[in-house]
């Protein structure tokens, strides 16, 4: 079994010189998401609960981002491999020209029917009215995070990682400014509460996506792309794109809108579990972050590998990093279980919403080890080799199949305890990490583009 582990010091190396950056990246990401909680959650439940689930409909695009982005660069990495960079070059092109349309799409949804998809989450009437607000101020965002996030996973893929993180570090500080000014109503500004929330988060969006718009298209040489680009031809890729890519953004959208049904489901409990919810999210985000990070890079050097023909190392590749994602996710439920009783108590929360925060809290401990192993297989490795289309089936299987019913029932019929809801919400974690794992090991998996 130790003929299975990889030995060599220059792959965890070169791991983390690839992961820690996209880790430094996530955290403060998940840094902003805090402290926008943690503001807001001073106007109390009802304005939390209305950015949360404004949020997540947003957060539909979001996936959708990852999945057009994550689905190119499985091609990228091979082609960066190969150093084969028109074919590069085109890829990104496909990729923007699918994005900008998606995001006109989502724009002209949120700005003509905000309250009919708060509707779809809750039926409180304030939770809605708020959500209403954020929704209209958010809008714009679209556009913006489509570019800067597909583009951002590129760069990724051809192992361009600090740029993308020396300007999460820069958006970070304008983020938190903006929503203290606008959020508080600081410095002359009007006191907004959660339109100062959005707006404060559109303007990062805006310098987020000016520094990775410009380096991209003006100042990166290596893969070459350029404004011009988004109009010449694709060099007759398509068919190759759409065999690797589209099941990724198959599987990805159908995740998002499965999330989204669990927010559905959530969001009729009540408005003390969606803002307990909310806080929870914001820890698991934290929890996680390693293994998202390790997993972009086990993608980015299981492409490399693919692409230069060498299938045993990428085997073994996959093998030890799926071990280290165990070991993290052991780590994490430790790090969940020590924080959140403090970061719980930053919130000014009704006695009820803490109580089901707690529950959640030790639900989560013991699901995060089974989503740090899944993630690992279905976002890193087995989606690095080019199985898409089994991904594409297990992502979307056991979430409709098992997850989506299974807490409908408990939380909406059976009405158990907050704890029980959330295993059977995320369930499909556990059922995903074992047949990933048999995946992996038939090496069924590896594909040369």
């Amino acid at each position: 079994m130790s003929k299975l582990f990889v030995k060599d010091r220059q792959f965890y190396k070169t791991a983390l010189m690839l992961a820690l950056p996209i880790v430094l990246q996530n955290m403060i990401t998940i840094g902003v998401n805090i402290m926008d909680t943690v503001m807001l959650g001073s106007y109390g439940e009802i304005q939390l609960s209305g950015s949360s689930l404004a949020n997540e409909f947003i957060n539909i695009f979001h996936i959708l981002c990852m999945g057009m982005g994550c689905g190119a660069a499985v091609l990228t990495a091979q082609f960066w491999g190969k150093k084969d960079l028109r074919s590069l070059k085109y890829s990104v092109t496909i990729m923007m020209r699918i994005c900008l349309s998606l995001a006109v799409l989502f724009t002209v949804v949120t700005v003509f029917a905000p309250s009919f998809i708060m509707r779809i989450f809750t039926d409180d009437p304030a939770v809605i009215e708020k959500g209403c607000i954020y929704f209209l101020w958010s809008a714009p965002t679209y556009l913006l995070m489509g570019i800067s996030l597909t583009l951002t996973l590129i760069l990724r893929s051809v192992r361009k990682v600090m740029v993308p993180l020396w300007t999460s570090i820069i958006c970070f500080f304008v983020n938190i400014f903006f929503n203290w000014v606008f959020i508080f109503g600081n410095l002359g500004a009007p006191e907004m509460q959660i339109a100062g929330a959005a707006l404060g988060t559109l303007i990062a969006r805006v310098v987020e996506t000016a520094i990775i718009g410009i380096y991209v298209l003006a100042v990166d040489k290596n893969i070459g792309f350029r404004i011009r680009d988004l109009f010449g031809s694709c060099g007759g890729l398509l068919p190759t794109y759409l065999k690797y890519s589209i099941p990724v953004l198959i599987s990805d959208g159908m995740l998002a809108l499965g999330n989204t049904m669990v927010s559905v489901i959530i969001g009729h409990i009540s408005t003390e579990y969606v803002a307990a919810n909310a806080i929870i999210a914001t820890i698991v985000r934290l929890s996680t972050v390693f293994t998202q990070g390790l997993g972009q890079a086990s993608s980015v050097m299981t492409g490399n590998a693919l692409g230069q023909k060498e299938t045993e190392k990428a085997y073994r590749q996959g093998v030890t990093f799926v071990t280290l994602s165990f070991l993290i996710g052991l780590f994490a439920a430790g790090v969940i279980l020590a924080l959140s009783p403090f970061i719980i108590g930053l919130y000014n929360i009704e006695d009820t919403t803490r109580e089901i925060a707690h529950q959640l809290m030790y639900a989560v401990s013991i699901m995060i080890v089974f989503q740090s192993s899944q993630s690992m297989l279905t976002k890193g490795v087995l989606r690095g080799g080019g199985d898409t289309k089994f991904l594409m089936i297990a992502d979307v299987a056991f979430l409709w199949i098992a997850s989506v019913p299974l807490g409908a029932l408990c939380g909406l019929v059976w009405h158990l305890s907050p704890f029980i809801i959330y295993i059977a919400l995320k369930i499909d974690w556990a059922i995903k990490s074992f047949i990933c794992l048999f995946r992996l090991k038939s090496k069924k998996w590896i594909r040369i583009v």
